[in-house]
């Protein structure tokens, strides 16, 4: 039995199976890293490039496109390059910066989906107080919000984690380290800091939650009182994208933390993780640009603008 002072490396669970199924994973991993590099860099670029697209709906999504990138490249990676060496070794910086990195990525989209779910709202049920509710000084401010309160969130549950004792081993049940797998390598009998930090985060998360349901009440009251068909259909379009990418985080995420013990397997586990932390950010800039004709055109031209370039 080690203690945490002793532990230099730590041990991720590889996906099972034989050599071949082991580069099966790795294709796939990459196919799905190259799909998250593609979409969300396409969105990027596109957003900055157009200027009819600097509003804040697409400063946002620009916003939540380098999250989802910044939230792949930490896990995807180094679990490619396991499988692709048959390897299961992450050193404890590697695990700690990894956990550190995935946690501020993560917590900073949940509340950065909560903000647009308030611009949504504004848009749809205050459009004339629309500039200045969210002009560009506020937009700045929020994002910094945003991004501040995932760094606070990471830092104090990635150093409570870490400070705890460790002497079950140094094996990690999942393919990238993650603050639950962790905690079950410590021996420490004091729960009573690390309850009140999760409680803490936890009331957190559930006051975004609560936060986006009464937003989108609002929005579909607004929403079922526009006369027109064609209307209730433009802003039902303006909303659908950011709904569904809200559900595919919260559904997936929830359940891959909150549910029950009795049903937990390494299995379950690994597709769960994969659900949250993988597809996500690969299948988000589908979502947004299949629904939205502004971003479809502005990509259209921007790639149509290269090709003439050349």
């Amino acid at each position: 039995m080690a203690n945490s002072s002793s532990i230099t490396h730590f041990l991720l669970l590889p996906f099972p199976g034989t050599r071949q199924l082991q580069l099966l994973h790795f294709c796939l991993f990459l196919a799905i890293y190259l799909a998250a590099l593609l979409g969300n860099g396409l969105i990027i670029t596109t957003i900055a490039w157009d200027r009819h697209l600097h509003t804040p709906m697409y400063f946002f999504l620009l916003n939540l496109s380098i999250l989802d990138l910044g939230a792949i490249s930490t896990t995807v990676p180094k679990s490619m390059a396991n499988s692709l060496w048959d390897t299961k070794d992450i050193s404890y910086a590697g695990c700690s910066a990894q956990v550190l990195f995935f946690l501020f990525f993560i917590s900073a989209e949940y509340f950065l989906l909560t903000t647009m779910s308030y611009d949504r709202y504004v848009a749809i049920c205050r459009p004339l107080h629309y500039e200045t509710l969210l002009g560009s000084r506020v937009c700045i401010h929020l994002a910094a919000a945003v991004w501040a309160c995932g760094v606070l969130n990471a830092l104090l549950l990635t150093a409570n984690t870490f400070s705890l004792p460790l002497c079950q081993g140094n094996a990690v049940e999942q393919f990238f380290c993650e603050i639950p797998q962790i905690l079950k390598l410590s021996c420490s009998t004091s729960y009573l800091r690390e309850a009140g930090l999760t409680v803490a985060s936890v009331c957190f998360a559930f006051g975004c939650f609560v936060f986006i349901v009464v937003s989108y009440v609002q929005i579909f009251r607004a929403v079922l009182r526009i006369p027109s068909q064609q209307g209730r259909h433009k802003a039902f379009a303006t909303c659908l994208p950011h709904l569904a990418v809200v559900s595919l985080f919260i559904s997936t995420s929830f359940f891959a933390y909150l549910k029950p013990s009795s049903i937990s397997s390494s299995s379950l586990d690994l597709v769960v993780s994969v659900l949250y932390s993988v597809v996500p950010p690969a299948v988000n800039p589908l979502i947004y640009s299949l629904r939205n004709q502004k971003l479809k055109a502005a990509l259209s031209k921007l790639i149509t603008g290269c090709f003439q370039n050349q």
